[in-house]
């Protein structure tokens, strides 16, 4: 008797190992095949209108990291024995045909968070089920599922720091921390395990290649590498091997055991570069957790450092940071549209397109606010340091809606998550989940503290590599010196003190 066909649908989850959905189908049965749809709601769309300029919704960096992942997923599922399906078109109606071409029983899927990801998995569900067909949907993109857990009340968290504890006390529950056996680490199934479907029932299916028009030139400028097997490389020399070119005197220790520090430095190597890994699931956060307390275990058997030890527990606070934006979106999916707190739908914002447009294009006249924006238009990535000064700049030196910034973001950046995005840009504007309200970055501060020998500020833009250091980090740069480079749009003192004086009527 032939094995019951069951199809996975690839969303978020670009890989075979780890992968809770997959996995549950394939202990199941093993005839499985993925499938993948482009589906050009997404590819198409543009940022919500008042944006200034057409921005598209979904980066070319992204549609190059997708393409490349998907390439690599291909020929992972033919070494198991099956095979990818690319399709272009509705998922509703693309599914269901591909169900039933292949007498699939089942259809399986890992959980999103977002708005419009959860309304179409309500509607690919209820047409494979009139369809006759089986729906299995759970979660996968997240150590701690977004229903787990809730305040003593019974309800969703809105700050990270009780989120955090609580958090970390599901994982201890969950017995996670030490060999990561929650979910298995080990690739889904032995090479030919798999079996894969009769290619004649594949004859009326829009089938198409994963090759994308995404434009993308940025290519060898992006530190974040598309594809399973270069995201477990990238995670095994963060945590554990040898330091990357470049890393600014790590040298052979792993960036994991100087996080702390060096990943609020943008000119050295110091952070994991993984977003866009979690992104798109071509590494899952068990993954990544599970490499972190395998370097906390041998740095407490070597008797290593309290500094080492602090800097993974900082990095396994970055992952939390990210299930708390996810948490957050999944419960309040009003944030997708607008301010968390209600008082800043009335915010009087000056948005004078010719300063946004400096800032976009990294014309601003202050270099840190430059080469940020600089490297974000070139290598399609920022640093998380620089995200956080341009931010609090654009909203709070230049008085932009934070919204502007937020879908300039997702029009650019290789890791552009919605959950992430919004939540960092809610963060800076102070219209979020934050106990602390007001936050104002002074560039030349940040500067001076973070890029104390202006090498981050040289690289990016390089016609200013004759400045001094000094003058490089202030902003303040003679008018000779420029040789074109366009003086301050505005003076941070002066707008400092005119957006709190917004602020304090706001609140008012």
């Amino acid at each position: 008797m032939a094995a019951e066909r069951w199809l996975f649908w690839h969303r978020r989850d670009l890989r075979l190992a780890d992968n809770l959905g997959l996995a549950a189908a394939a202990r199941a049965t093993p005839a499985v095949t993925g499938v993948f749809v482009l589906d050009p709601a997404i590819l198409q769309a543009r940022a919500p209108a008042g944006i200034p300029g057409d921005l598209p919704a979904v980066a070319p960096a992204r549609l190059w990291f997708l393409q490349e992942s998907l390439k690599e997923l291909a020929e992972a599922w033919r070494a198991a024995g099956s095979r990818l399906l690319v399709l272009k078109g509705d998922p509703e109606q693309l599914l269901t045909r591909a169900a039933a071409a292949l007498g699939a029983a089942v259809v399986a899927w890992n959980r999103d968070v977002e708005p419009f990801g959860r309304e179409r998995d309500r509607r690919v569900a209820r047409a494979l089920q009139a369809d006759g067909r089986k729906v299995l949907a759970g979660w996968d993109q997240l150590l701690v599922e977004p229903e787990a857990l809730s305040t003593g009340a019974g309800d969703p968290y809105r700050v990270y720091g009780p989120y955090w504890r609580s958090w970390r006390r599901r994982l201890e529950q969950l017995e996670v921390l030490g060999s990561a056996a929650n979910g298995g680490l080990a690739p889904l199934a032995a090479p030919g395990s798999l079996i894969d479907c009769d290619p004649a029932q594949l004859s009326g299916l829009p089938l198409v290649s994963p090759e994308l028009e995404h434009g993308f030139t940025g290519v060898d400028l992006c530190p974040c590498r598309p594809g399973e097997a270069a995201a477990q490389q990238q995670l095994a020399a963060f945590c554990a091997g040898v330091g990357r070119a470049g890393s600014g005197g790590s040298g052979r220790s792993a960036p994991l055991l100087a996080y702390d520090e060096g990943r609020n430095i943008p000119g050295e190597a110091g952070t994991s570069t993984l977003s866009a890994a979690l992104k798109f699931g071509t590494l899952s956060p068990r993954q990544a957790w599970a490499a972190a307390q395998q370097t906390r275990q041998t740095v407490a058997a070597l008797g290593g450092g309290q500094e080492a030890l602090a800097s993974i527990g900082v990095w396994e606070q970055e992952l939390a940071w990210r299930e708390f934006y996810q948490q957050a979106l999944f419960h309040f999916p009003e944030l997708a549209a607008g301010p968390y707190r209600p008082q800043w739908r009335a915010f009087p914002w000056e948005n004078d397109t010719n300063r946004f447009a400096a800032w976009r294009e990294g014309l601003t006249g202050l270099p840190i606010i430059d080469a940020a924006l600089r490297q974000l238009n070139r290598s399609g990535w920022m640093h998380n340091r620089c995200r956080m000064i341009v931010a609090s700049f654009l909203v709070k030196d230049l008085i932009c809606d934070w919204r502007w910034g937020e879908a300039t973001f997702m029009a650019q950046l290789v890791d552009g998550d919605l959950a992430a995005n919004n939540g960092g840009w809610q963060w800076s504007a102070s219209s979020g989940m934050d106990p602390k309200p007001l936050r104002i970055f002074n560039p030349a501060t940040q500067a001076s503290k973070f890029d104390a020998e202006a090498r981050y500020i040289r690289h990016w833009l390089p016609e200013l590599k004759h400045v001094s250091t000094r003058d490089l980090l202030s902003g303040e740069i003679a008018p000779l010196e420029r040789r074109g480079y366009p003086a301050p749009v505005v003076n941070h003192k002066i707008q400092q003190a005119r957006f709190k004086a917004l602020y304090a009527g706001l609140r008012g």
